[in-house]
């Protein structure tokens, strides 16, 4: 399989979005439509790998089998500023449904009205998005109060680890506590003189997947308060997760030993990475990275588990980051009720979940395909939906400045983790006032 789409966005993708927050005047489309009267619709998604693609328009001819009178014209490696472009010109090229990987910028989509509201369809179609979606994946496709998107399956996180290495350290089974992930990752750690060889656990927050908010996500942080203000200095998780993380490093050679061994790493979707070399033993990742790992066959046995957690919550174990693609309808179409019902189709059809996330190896994003006894049976896939069904699993909040709070938290990490933040208090009210300015700038 090709490598997945990227799940890293810069930071000028995600600030595209502030140029939608509460200074936006959509076009007004229309859901006085009839969705059985003969259309063509568009549809703008981020997928471009040929097996993406193609489960999709395995999709697309599924629905339409069942919609005679709809057509759909798919454009697919479309990003989140090329949607907003279009949305806000609003004229007959624009999509009547459209897809991110963004979920960050879920906020900006409900804030500024570009996505139509999908209450008002979903109580006509009679359904409980209570009932039908997990708790975590319908938080994310809202805010305050707004209902613009759906989740189209989902990403969890876990660890992967080497079972070889595992086995030639005579380590049993996966760390479940900081702890236990703290000693394992030292006895895991390979050295030769100062140099490390291979790393138990690279913490450093540059490495692929490893953005602080993913591992954070283990101590269940609130970053805004009731009124959105940013509350990250007041959460004595935060400070935590920090020093936990810097005692992971200290544990095996330091920052700047492990810094030098992440440079030599080759590219995340490479058979070079640090992981298939060996390089590193245990490694944070999504559930696509099994089917790559088993197409690569990278000459040792791995296996997943769930990411460890502080010793203070050990019973939350089995808990992990989440994310995912989330879709909509564009408030300037004109054709909003034949749009649901391709959007309804894609998001809440069971069979069709279950077919989608078995092609393209992502989550379901459903409590029924959750549970399909028609899901892939991997072992190593199974994982992931047993973290994705973990009540106590997380994903980012939205905000109206989309994932700009999520920038600000990086450049942060990156700074405390390289020893640039003396008093990691004053930093993380400094990091608070930073988020809420933005919060009051992308309002203005």
């Amino acid at each position: 399989m090709p490598p997945p789409r990227p799940r890293i966005w810069s930071a000028a993708l995600l600030a595209t979005g502030l140029l939608l927050s509460g200074c936006a005047n959509p076009s007004v489309g229309s859901a006085d439509d009839d969705p059985n009267a003969p259309v063509t619709l568009k549809f703008w998604h981020g997928w471009s790998e040929p097996g993406e693609v193609k489960a999709l328009d395995e999709s697309i001819e599924r629905f339409e089998k069942l919609h005679r009178n709809i057509h759909v014209e798919t454009t697919g490696n479309v990003n989140d500023a090329t949607v907003n472009q279009a949305l806000r010109a609003g004229d007959d090229k624009a999509p009547d449904v459209v897809s991110s990987f963004t979920t960050n910028n879920v906020g900006q989509y409900c804030d500024s009205g570009m996505w139509a509201d999908l209450d008002p369809f979903l109580a006509k179609s009679g359904i409980d998005k209570r009932k039908v979606f997990p708790r975590t994946l319908l938080g994310y496709t809202q805010y305050e109060g707004t209902q613009c998107a759906l989740p189209l399956l989902a990403d969890a996180f876990g660890l992967y680890y080497n079972k070889d290495a595992f086995a030639e350290a005579g380590i049993e089974r996966p760390p479940r506590t900081m702890s236990e992930f703290r000693e394992v990752a030292a006895k895991l750690t390979e050295r030769d003189g100062d140099r490390i060889e291979r790393a138990g656990f690279m913490p450093n927050f540059r490495l692929y997947q490893n953005s602080p908010d993913r591992m954070f996500a283990q101590w269940g942080p609130r970053y805004f308060d009731a009124h959105g203000k940013a509350r990250l200095s007041e959460d004595p998780r935060t400070g935590q997760f920090f020093r936990t993380m810097r005692k992971l490093s200290d544990a095996q050679g330091g920052y700047q030993a492990l810094e030098r061994l992440r440079q030599s790493f080759g590219d995340e979707m490479s058979k070079q990475s640090g992981f298939m070399t060996g390089k590193l033993a245990m490694h944070l990742d999504g559930e696509w990275r099994g089917l790559m790992l088993k197409e690569a066959e990278p000459g040792f046995d791995w296996g997943v588990a769930p990411f460890p957690v502080p010793d203070d919550q050990a019973d939350t174990y089995g808990r992990g980051y989440l994310t995912g693609t989330v879709a909509g309808i564009a408030h300037s179409s004109r054709h909003q009720n034949a749009a649901w019902e391709l959007l309804k189709f894609l998001t809440t059809d069971t069979e069709q979940v279950v077919s989608f996330a078995n092609a393209i190896h992502n989550v379901p994003s459903t409590k029924a395909a959750l549970n399909s006894p028609r899901l892939d049976a991997d072992p190593s896939f199974r994982t992931f939906l047993r973290i994705a069904r973990n009540p106590h699993s997380q994903a980012l909040p939205p905000s109206t400045t989309g994932g700009q709070y999520v920038t600000a938290l990086q450049d942060f990490a990156y700074s405390v983790e390289a020893g640039r933040v003396p008093d990691l208090d004053a930093g993380l009210r400094a990091l608070d006032r930073q988020i809420d300015a933005d919060t009051l700038q992308a309002q203005d």
